[in-house]
């Protein structure tokens, strides 16, 4: 009985793991970007949560981050230069923000545990 738990637990592993990959249904948190030409959204593409962006229209999707941590929530700055996030990548839930290309990836909170 014990190894028929075993193999159901595996299968149901391998079943999930294969459902992720590029499944557009693992795409949430979707953020305007102020000028409606871009939108920036929470991932689960790569098996972790991390930050992409695309056009409007759903072209030229593009990843931001790329860490160990979930990274969620994306939220644009007025001008449309940057994209604040959530992130636990550093062991704490921190405010991050970076550049709308994903560089300048910089913790704002910084909170010490």
């Amino acid at each position: 009985m014990k190894s028929l738990v075993a193999v159901i637990s595996v299968a149901v592993v391998l079943l999930l793991a294969g459902a992720c990959g590029d499944d557009p249904g693992f795409d949430r948190s979707p953020a305007w970007s102020p000028d409606g030409s871009r939108i920036a959204f929470e991932s689960f593409r790569d098996r972790n949560h991390e930050i992409y962006v695309m056009n409007a229209d759903g072209s030229d999707v593009i990843q931001l981050t790329d860490n160990r941590g979930f990274d969620r929530s994306p939220a644009w700055s007025p001008d449309g230069s940057r994209i604040a996030f959530d992130s636990d990548r550093d062991g704490n839930d921190e405010i991050y923000v970076m550049n709308a290309d994903g560089s300048g990836q910089t913790n704002l909170t910084k909170l010490q545990r």
